[in-house]
């Protein structure tokens, strides 16, 4: 009999946010995987690192840095040949991801290469969504409010024609785009409905205006949530 491959959503970064069944999920199975950067750190490890008992067979996914896909898709592509021998050899895996796996997730990667030839099963996180929504005390929507997620890397246009349309915004992946962010906000005249926030959950959290950001420093777990009432409950 083959193993199981479990997809699990560890939340945006506190090791309290996993929830209790991807704890227990994570603490039976003997074989652990993970996203890690090339030079070897791994956030998603980091997460769970209170909860690891030492005893896993671990199993880093090294993704190159860059915004080319190939180098990234020729990674996933040999992480599923590793991790398919251990299925096969009856081993359940864990891969961990944080967020949710299917919220921008890098374990979707892995599910498209594996769910048609094993057993995946998927358990959903905490997402860096909610998460910043719940530390910058900033309901998403309410009513009838359109909620609209968007990706910073998006052109000026797009991005300015999807937030002309919606009630409520969530930018993400802010990082090096920051600045002309910050400038299409202002010339929407958004500013003052804007809210910043970088790292949430972790002790690194910082949350600021948008004044207060500089340039060239919001790193790439931040996100710029704007609600065009300036409060859901209005």
């Amino acid at each position: 009999m083959t193993g199981t491959l479990y997809g699990l959503g560890i939340g945006p970064g506190d090791p309290d946010l996993i929830t209790l069944k991807a704890l227990k999920i994570l603490h039976a199975a003997p074989v652990l995987a993970y996203p890690t950067l090339e030079d070897g750190n791994s956030l998603a490890r980091a997460i769970v690192a209170p909860h690891l008992s030492g005893l896993h067979t671990e199993i880093p996914i090294r993704i190159p840095m860059t915004t080319a896909r190939k180098p990234a898709q020729d990674a996933y592509d040999r992480a599923a040949i590793d991790l398919k021998s251990h299925l096969d050899d009856g081993h359940d895996v864990a891969v961990l991801c944080e967020g949710d796996p299917f919220f921008y997730g890098s374990f979707m990667y892995l599910f498209g290469r594996i769910a048609e030839s094993h057993r995946v099963e998927v358990v959903p996180g905490v997402s860096s969504l909610t998460a910043c929504a719940t530390a910058l005390q900033a309901p998403l929507s309410a009513r009838n409010d359109v909620l609209t997620v968007l990706p910073a890397p998006l052109a000026d246009d797009a991005l300015r024609s999807r937030m002309e349309q919606a009630d409520s915004l969530a930018i993400m992946k802010v990082g090096r785009h920051f600045g002309r962010i910050r400038s299409l906000i202002r010339d929407m005249g958004l500013s003052d409905k804007a809210r910043y926030i970088e790292r949430a959950t972790l002790e690194t959290q910082k949350i600021l205006s948008l004044e207060e950001v500089p340039t060239d420093v919001a790193p790439y777990f931040s996100m710029i949530l704007i609600h065009k009432r300036g409060q859901a409950w209005k």
